[in-house]
């Protein structure tokens, strides 16, 4: 029962195909349900047989979570819903609803119309896949059926991208999807709060960079790009349609603004418009600036960036050209290459990570011939590649690692020797558990019951008023309030009384020392010797601070209320000592 189970079905020692299985609190939740896109046959997509021979899943899965639009977190999900049959709660925040049907839109026409590929989802799948979904906002909580509670924070990465924080009981998992632990230009840096969980399952692209100057970086591309046009060539950026593309876009556009450059730039047509007025719509998940300047200025409004037409390619004179997909394994992007690969006039930048096996990632080997549909190609063409991605580099994983207060660490999309690396560094750095399962893998993590108990503010106060430093221990009365595991408190007598609406009633206990009979005790001389403030309220009875002491022909009584125990009985044992002396 104290038990976390995670098992990849996609992104385990790998890049690309992100699904993640995870048991907690005796629920199934899947976080990401990706493509491959270094395979074009049925390893594109998880598999999700693990979970069941049949289609029936829905009864296995409690909950299905996309932390973001790229297509290797939710490419396989129309596939996952309308083909194998999952029917069940989905979630992903707003402007990941509004960009996922456009993508895998565009996806399905290249590989199903294009490539004329069976085994794929349809336009209608993809519809009816997106009226499943709920869309949720930054740090909204949501109940799930089964007492399953996911919130979303700010991931950065792309537009609408987060890391969900998901509870079930007293057992926690967060969730990262991929995340950026530094602001760009257009978006702001991952936040999470102190949320202690028992697993953070991390993406580890990076796991071994630590990313050079940003500003380095942006001044290498720019001087690469002017370089290139004014020597007549002509500049290919694969790029997916949002995200680089957009922190790229405005960085040409502002150097071409302040250098009067008039050598055209151009932005695969159709899906930059569309892109564009998603940033316009969700303007809020920018960052402060764009915030800022938006009324005024619009930074997506770009006067530089014309949209680009195939009978462009062949064009004479100097031009740049973003094409989409970013690695060079379809499209646009890849048509173009084609073309402009023989001449060494022209460059080719990879700004972002390609996976093995895509076109993108054979150009940055150096092959010198690259087939692509049975033809070899000769890559005469200039090859660049300045990572602007939007991954979280070791320094960043680490950071929210720390941030989030984690008890062990899973390491996902990332390639397997750099995530060894990473491990050992987690290990050493934190000294908790860090474990990368591989594909398939199933992994179980012990989680020790830990319940968080909130200390009230009165309980704080008579610390304070104890001059309690923080090594110190504080004696204090308390009740334990308890309304479920996650919302325990302890609290003074009174905060506890206000807060249960409970009646208060008064203890009295009564402390006796028998009396032999017929043996004369001067009760008023005895207590002078222990404390002489006690004052006489009877011929036989004495208050003595908080308690009072009555003497009768056989016994010695002492009695004190329950608050001041401590006295009572220092003072009843006193007393018997006096009277053994005797």
């Amino acid at each position: 029962a104290n038990k976390i189970r995670v098992i990849p079905l996609g992104a385990g020692q790998d890049v690309g195909r992100s699904c993640i299985l995870v048991s907690l609190g005796g629920k199934n939740i899947m976080f990401d349900c990706g493509m491959h896109m270094g395979y074009n046959d049925d390893r594109r997509f998880p598999d999700f047989t693990y979970i069941a021979r049949s289609g029936r899943v829905t009864h296995l899965i409690d909950l299905l979570i996309i932390s973001h639009f790229h297509l290797d977190h939710c490419g396989a999900l129309p596939y996952f819903t309308e083909v194998v049959g999952y029917d069940g709660p989905i979630l992903m925040t707003y402007p990941t609803k509004a960009i996922c049907p456009i993508l895998l839109e565009d996806y399905r026409k290249i590989t199903a119309e294009r490539k004329g590929e069976i085994n794929f989802f349809t336009a209608q799948h993809i519809k009816d896949c997106m009226k499943k979904v709920t869309a949720v906002n930054l740090l909204q909580t949501v109940q799930i059926e089964g007492g399953i509670e996911a919130t979303a924070y700010y991931g950065g990465h792309v537009l609408g991208a987060a890391l969900f924080h998901v509870r079930v009981g007293s057992q926690s998992v967060v969730y990262t999807g991929d995340y950026n632990m530094t602001p760009d230009r257009h978006l702001g840096a991952a936040w999470i709060d102190r949320c202690r969980p028992d697993v953070i399952i991390t993406e580890s692209t990076y796991a071994t960079t630590i990313r050079d100057s940003k500003r380095a970086r942006e001044r290498s591309f720019l001087k690469k790009v002017h370089t290139c046009i004014a020597n007549g060539g002509k500049v290919l950026i694969p790029v997916f349609a949002l995200g680089r593309a957009q922190e790229l876009c405005i960085l040409l556009e502002t150097y071409w603004e302040r250098n009067n450059l008039t050598a055209p730039i151009y932005f695969s047509a159709g899906l930059t418009e569309k892109a564009n007025h998603y940033y316009k719509l969700f303007i809020e998940w920018t960052n402060q600036k764009l915030r800022k300047t938006f009324v005024d200025r619009n930074m997506f409004d770009f006067k530089h960036i014309l949209p680009f037409d195939r009978s462009y390619v062949d064009a004479p004179g100097p031009c740049v050209v973003f094409a989409t997909p970013g690695m060079l394994h379809a499209g646009l992007s890849l048509y173009i290459f084609k073309r402009w690969a023989p001449d060494p006039k022209n460059m080719l930048i990879m700004p972002g990570y390609c996976v093995a096996g895509t076109i993108g990632a054979k150009v940055l080997a150096g092959k010198k011939f690259i087939e692509i549909d049975k033809m070899p190609i000769p890559v005469r063409l200039a090859v660049e590649h300045l990572s602007f991605s939007a991954h979280a580099d070791a320094k960043g994983i680490l950071q929210l690692i720390r941030q989030s207060e984690a008890r062990s660490v899973v390491l996902v999309h990332g390639e397997k020797d750099k995530m060894e690396f990473l491990k050992q560094k987690i290990q050493r750095e934190f000294g908790i558990r860090c474990f990368n399962p591989a594909n398939g893998c199933a992994l179980e993590i012990d989680c020790s019951l830990q319940i968080p108990v909130e200390l009230s503010t009165g309980l704080l106060k008579r610390a304070a008023e104890e001059d309690a430093t923080p090594d110190s221990k504080v004696e204090a009365d308390a009740v334990l309030v308890y309304r479920g595991a996650d919302k325990v408190k302890l609290l003074s007598p009174p905060e506890a009384i206000a807060e249960t609406g409970l009646r208060p009633h008064a203890m009295t206990f009564r402390s006796v020392v028998p009396v032999a009979k017929g043996r004369a005790i001067d009760l008023a001389a005895l207590l002078k010797r222990i404390d002489p403030t006690a004052v006489a309220s009877t011929d036989s009875a004495f208050v003595c601070g908080p308690a009072t002491i009555e003497l009768t022909a056989d016994e010695l009584v002492v009695s004190y209320a329950y608050e001041h125990e401590a006295d009572g009985v220092r003072l009843f044992e006193q007393l018997s000592a006096q009277l053994a002396a005797k």
